[in-house]
């Protein structure tokens, strides 16, 4: 294994925590009737954003998915504020009025959670047209499904930012469903990757549930789209362990293969024990930054509960059209 530097090495670590205890807090309140709307979980997905948004820096944009908290976290959102959201307070991101799909926050380059599947693609390649047209050194990161990858805006965003060499990644989490969909059944090829040949841009396929192979393949995509080399299309191969949604019954698989994938895949256990075996961090290290994690969100659950509720009278502000 390559020299890793421990700062970074921990910053993977707190920012697969963090976002693995988001989740499971958010999971439990919103089962227990706290939470309003829909909630998708990340849980098991986190070696992806951690990886991607570790070569990031903050002017940098990402355009994140329905299941966006993960992404959230890990280009640096205020962890605050996104429970305050999902809990529909207003102190949240949205004032309590947006919830999990519609968080967003310019000021980290989080161009917004998007409800809508394959939203992400048009929205970050006109964020990198708009790069490139100012001349400017940022890359822009479209995170999108397996399932968003047959829909037209990818294609279409593939083309273009390909015709116009835009510092654009598209990022593919390819977590085996599409809702209750297996990918094979609905998908033309075996790696997704594949699809970057029709548009003249690099493709690489990589285990999604490898933070140290997700950061490598996407420091490669990143330095080459800010030197102008135009756009890339990774694919992180990843397994969605919760269903589609907080609530799903998963009558299209079986709890015998959660278990066995996840048992053998998850990230942060797959980072901890390679990390213990070659002595690069201890495990005094990794606990006490799991405890700071807890905090963190314990915290950020204490402040979303204790803040209001939005104004009746605030229903139409904001209001776009």
């Amino acid at each position: 294994m390559a020299e890793w530097d421990e700062d970074l090495l921990c910053r993977f670590y707190r920012t697969m925590v963090t976002i693995r205890f988001f989740e499971q807090a958010v999971e439990k309140h919103f089962l227990a009737g706290e939470i309003p709307g829909f909630v998708h979980l990340y849980i098991g997905e986190e070696a992806i954003a951690t990886g991607v948004c570790a070569n990031l820096t903050e002017d940098d944009y990402i355009a994140s998915t329905h299941r966006g908290h993960g992404h959230c976290i890990a280009k640096g959102a205020d962890v605050n504020k996104m429970m305050a959201e999902l809990f529909g307070r207003r102190t949240g991101y949205c004032k309590g009025k947006g919830g999990s799909m519609h968080i967003a926050d310019f000021s980290i380059g989080m161009l917004g959670a998007n409800g809508v599947v394959g939203g992400s693609l048009p929205i970050a390649a006109g964020a990198a047209l708009a790069i490139s047209m100012l001349d400017q050194k940022r890359v822009t990161v479209a995170f999108f499904g397996d399932g968003a990858s047959n829909r037209g805006t990818f294609h279409e965003s593939a083309n273009l930012a390909s015709v116009w060499k835009l510092p654009v990644i598209f990022l593919c989490e390819n977590n085996q469903y599409a809702s209750t969909t297996p990918y094979k059944t609905t998908t033309s090829v075996e790696d997704i990757a594949d699809r970057a040949h029709g548009y003249s841009m690099p493709g690489v396929a990589v285990d999604g549930n490898d933070v140290f192979a997700v950061y490598e393949a996407a420091k490669a995509a990143i330095e080459r789209a800010r030197n102008g080399g135009g756009p890339s299309l990774l694919e992180a191969k990843t397994y969605r362990v919760k269903g589609h949604f907080v609530g799903d019954p998963e009558l299209y698989r079986s709890k015998e293969e959660v278990e066995e994938i996840f048992k053998k895949r998850d990230p942060i256990s797959r980072f901890e024990k390679q990390v213990l075996n070659e002595g690069l961090l201890s495990q005094k290290k990794l606990d006490d930054i799991k405890l700071e994690a807890q905090e963190v969100i314990d915290n950020a659950l204490a402040f979303a509960k204790a803040s209001p509720e939005p104004d009746p009278s605030e229903l139409l502000s904001d209001v776009y059209a």
